[in-house]
Protein backbone atom coordinates (compact mmCIF):
# COMPACT_ATOMS: atom_id res chain seq x y z
CA UNK A 1 0.00 0.00 0.00
CA UNK A 2 1.30 3.49 -0.85
CA UNK A 3 1.19 6.35 1.65
CA UNK A 4 1.02 10.13 1.28
CA UNK A 5 3.77 11.95 3.17
CA UNK A 6 4.26 15.68 3.74
CA UNK A 7 7.21 17.17 1.82
CA UNK A 8 7.45 20.89 2.56
CA UNK A 9 4.20 22.48 1.36
CA UNK A 10 3.47 19.50 -0.90
CA UNK A 11 2.75 15.84 -0.47
CA UNK A 12 4.53 12.84 -1.92
CA UNK A 13 3.67 9.20 -2.41
CA UNK A 14 5.73 6.53 -0.66
CA UNK A 15 5.50 3.40 -2.81
CA UNK A 16 6.70 0.06 -1.40
CA UNK A 17 9.88 -1.29 -3.02
CA UNK A 18 8.27 -4.51 -4.35
CA UNK A 19 5.71 -2.45 -6.29
CA UNK A 20 8.42 -0.15 -7.66
CA UNK A 21 10.39 -3.20 -8.84
CA UNK A 22 7.36 -4.96 -10.36
CA UNK A 23 6.31 -1.81 -12.23
CA UNK A 24 9.91 -1.07 -13.35
CA UNK A 25 9.75 2.44 -11.88
CA UNK A 26 13.22 2.45 -10.27
CA UNK A 27 15.09 5.66 -11.13
CA UNK A 28 12.56 6.73 -13.77
CA UNK A 29 10.66 9.98 -14.13
CA UNK A 30 6.98 9.31 -13.55
CA UNK A 31 3.90 10.47 -15.43
CA UNK A 32 0.81 11.16 -13.32
CA UNK A 33 -2.61 11.01 -14.97
CA UNK A 34 -6.04 11.53 -13.43
CA UNK A 35 -8.46 8.70 -14.20
CA UNK A 36 -12.10 8.27 -13.24
CA UNK A 37 -11.43 6.65 -9.85
CA UNK A 38 -8.00 7.97 -8.95
CA UNK A 39 -4.47 8.47 -10.18
CA UNK A 40 -2.52 6.44 -12.75
CA UNK A 41 1.27 6.41 -12.29
CA UNK A 42 3.41 5.27 -15.22
CA UNK A 43 7.07 5.66 -16.16
CA UNK A 44 7.61 8.58 -18.54
CA UNK A 45 8.70 7.21 -21.89
CA UNK A 46 11.41 8.99 -23.79
CA UNK A 47 10.49 10.05 -27.29
CA UNK A 48 11.94 7.65 -29.85
CA UNK A 49 13.50 5.48 -27.13
CA UNK A 50 14.99 2.37 -28.71
CA UNK A 51 14.57 3.56 -32.31
CA UNK A 52 18.29 3.65 -33.03
CA UNK A 53 18.81 0.08 -31.84
CA UNK A 54 15.76 -1.17 -33.76
CA UNK A 55 16.94 0.49 -36.99
CA UNK A 56 20.44 -0.93 -36.54
CA UNK A 57 18.96 -4.43 -36.06
CA UNK A 58 16.94 -4.13 -39.27
CA UNK A 59 19.97 -2.89 -41.22
CA UNK A 60 22.07 -5.74 -39.84
CA UNK A 61 19.42 -8.32 -40.75
CA UNK A 62 18.34 -6.93 -44.14
CA UNK A 63 21.15 -4.63 -45.25
CA UNK A 64 20.92 -0.98 -46.27
CA UNK A 65 17.79 0.10 -48.11
CA UNK A 66 18.36 0.81 -51.79
CA UNK A 67 18.23 4.46 -52.77
CA UNK A 68 15.07 5.22 -54.76
CA UNK A 69 16.79 7.07 -57.61
CA UNK A 70 13.67 7.03 -59.74
CA UNK A 71 11.93 9.51 -57.42
CA UNK A 72 15.04 11.48 -56.51
CA UNK A 73 15.86 12.21 -60.16
CA UNK A 74 12.39 13.45 -61.19
CA UNK A 75 12.50 17.12 -62.17
CA UNK A 76 10.44 19.49 -60.08
CA UNK A 77 7.38 20.83 -61.85
CA UNK A 78 4.65 23.26 -61.01
CA UNK A 79 1.41 22.05 -59.42
CA UNK A 80 -0.66 24.96 -60.78
CA UNK A 81 -2.94 22.67 -62.78
CA UNK A 82 -3.92 20.66 -59.68
CA UNK A 83 -7.30 21.37 -58.09
CA UNK A 84 -7.32 21.71 -54.33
Amino acid sequence: MAHLVKIGNSQGIRIPKPLVEQAHLEGKELKLQLVSDGLLITPEKEARAGWKEAIEEVITAQGQEAVDSEWLDIPLVSDEELEW
